[in-house]
C-alpha cells in the first residue's frame, strides 16, 4: 500500500533538510510512497501544527519541530 507522506514547512532550512532526508529514505529503501511538500500556512494549520518542519504519514503527524534522522524516518515508515 502506498504511503502518503507530507512534509509541512514554509521553506526554511530545516524544512528543506527534512524534505531531503525523507526523499533519500524513500529512494534508498524503495518505499512505496508519495511525498508532498506543503508550504501553505493555512494547510499546515489544518494539521494543528505550530512548529515546523513537521512530518505527516498517512494523515498522522509523526514529528514536529525538528529534522529526524534517516533511521527514524525509516522506522516510522515501517510501522
Amino acid at each position: 500500500m502506498t504511503k502518503v507522506i507530507k512534509v509541512l514547512g514554509t521553506g526554511c532550512a530545516k524544512c528543506k533538510s527534512m524534505t531531503s532526508v525523507v526523499q533519500e529514505v524513500v529512494s534508498e529503501n524503495k518505499v512505496d510512497a508519495t511525498i508532498e511538500k506543503i508550504e501553505d500556512i493555512m494547510e499546515i494549520m489544518k494539521f494543528n501544527v505550530m512548529t515546523t518542519p513537521a512530518l505527516v504519514i498517512n494523515n498522522v503527524v509523526t514529528i514536529k519541530g525538528r529534522v529526524p534522522s534517516k533511521e527514524e524516518v525509516l522506522a516510522l515508515l515501517h510501522t
